[in-house]
């Protein structure tokens, strides 16, 4: 199994990444509190490739969504470095999108599916048409077409969602950032948006960051996974994924190398 922890690298693994990734993180460290000092992340350091699907997994309290917030641009690190295309990371971008797993708050209720997709375009995209043109291909694109002037009350949960993944998408983003986006939905509506999603990341070749406590749900979309320990937060293992693309709900996920994944995750996050 492929399995590689914190801080090692793979043989061969210099040479293949030896272009400016798309993410980077050096020494990144977080600590909360000017009277407690309380340590909340600790020097991570790793690189995402440009349009890889990476998994972050790890025990509540181990600062998932505080690093998820530094790679938005919504929190700066209290030491270390983030890049993004080379870059460091000062605030948030329109080519970082972020989409919350409390899609109610997420979503102007006032707005209809279409006029939530809009909001992001409204100021950069000044021709109607062009708008109008991007926003009915995402709602095809994300089956909504039925919901297209409803408002997001009248929506379940997974449809809720489509409107908040179409949302960020209208913006065209290089990165999507997702912090447990299906954690409140059923299993059958979870799995559905999963493939969805997985189908939508091959083919606009947006690079992805996944935060999830399912595990299995992070190694059926993972290119890789990330396991971090808690008090404080640090990378402790990588698992390079290896599972063939497309991937299939039923045959993945009965696969040996899937479940010996999930066994091996299973172990760490007993185990910390």
């Amino acid at each position: 199994m492929a399995y590689v922890e914190a801080g090692k690298t793979r043989p061969g693994e210099m040479a293949a990444r030896s272009s400016t990734p798309a993410l980077s993180l050096r020494d990144v460290s977080v600590v909360f509190g000017a009277a407690t000092n309380r340590p909340v992340l600790t020097d991570i350091s790793f690189d995402v490739r440009e349009g890889e699907f990476l998994c972050i997994v790890g025990p509540s309290g181990c600062g998932k969504t505080t690093l998820l917030r530094m790679l938005a641009g919504l929190h700066a690190p209290t030491s270390g470095a983030i890049e993004f295309g080379g870059k460091p990371i000062r605030g948030p971008s329109r080519e970082r999108a972020i989409v919350f797993q409390d899609y109610n708050n997420a979503l102007l209720p006032w707005r209809t599916v279409a006029d939530n997709i809009a909001l992001p375009l409204e100021r950069h995209v000044a021709s109607r048409a062009e708008r109008d043109e991007r926003v009915a291909a995402l709602i095809s694109k994300m089956k909504l077409e039925h919901a297209a002037r409803q408002f997001p009350p009248q929506l379940s949960g997974g449809m809720q969602q489509r409107v908040q993944i179409a949302r960020c998408l209208a913006q065209r983003p290089r990165m999507m950032l997702m912090d447990e986006p299906f954690g409140a939905l059923d299993a059958i509506t979870r799995q559905t948006l999963q493939d969805e999603l997985m189908a939508l990341s091959a083919e606009q070749r947006t690079t992805t960051v996944f935060i999830t406590h399912d595990l299995e749900e992070a190694i059926y979309l993972g290119d890789r996974v990330f396991v971090l320990a808690a008090n404080p937060g640090r990378l402790i293992e990588t698992i390079e994924v290896g599972l063939p693309r497309p991937r299939n709900q039923l045959t993945t996920r009965e696969d040996q190398k899937f479940l010996a994944h999930r066994h091996r995750l299973f172990g760490l996050l007993q185990g910390h």
